[in-house]
């Protein structure tokens, strides 16, 4: 392998940084053992600035090319994500009943409503509630998978390497 550029990221098939390089972890490294990688990184993916600098860390992460909307190191998106009412389709679910007789009695306590008769056209101080156990939210309110298809690498970073000069 030709020497690499200092804070070069690769991809590697083997689960361990080979020598000169450190996974790309978010670890924080001391700026006075490595001035030269925190003059090109700064503070961009965390760290104190004044002793330490954090490497970037792409555990779970997929990198994306920066640009006026992502700047350098922004962290964004969610592993897992729950869904609010606003973002659930617009939907509804049918009521579905019969006029056929039953053919087993009726347990306590399973009506929809009331047993008392109630007239649909009278007076609105009438109204009969529906059960509880009938209408409400539904759902567990627990995150969903948001991970696009993976194959699972090491990314490391250069700690040593030839230092880059701008195009």
């Amino acid at each position: 392998m030709t020497e690499p550029f200092l804070g070069q990221i690769s991809l590697f098939s083997f689960n361990f940084a080979p020598k000169g390089w450190a996974q790309c972890n978010g670890q924080l490294l001391p700026i006075n053992q490595n001035q030269a990688l925190f003059s090109l990184l700064g503070t961009i993916y965390g760290g104190n600035g004044t002793t330490n600098f954090a490497l970037p860390d792409l555990r779970s992460r997929v990198p994306l090319h920066f640009n006026g909307n992502h700047p350098l190191g922004q962290r964004t998106g969610e592993e897992a994500h729950t869904l609010n009412v606003n973002e659930i389709p617009n939907h509804s679910h049918n009521a579905i009943g019969s006029s056929a007789s039953a053919d087993s009695p009726l347990s306590s306590g399973t009506l929809l409503g009331t047993t008392t008769a109630v007239n649909i056209y009278s007076d609105p101080s009438n109204l009969v509630a529906m059960s509880s156990s009938q209408i409400g939210s539904t759902g567990g309110s627990q995150p969903h998978n948001n991970i696009q298809p993976t194959l699972v690498l090491n990314f490391c970073i250069a700690l040593v390497g030839i230092f880059p000069s701008p195009n």
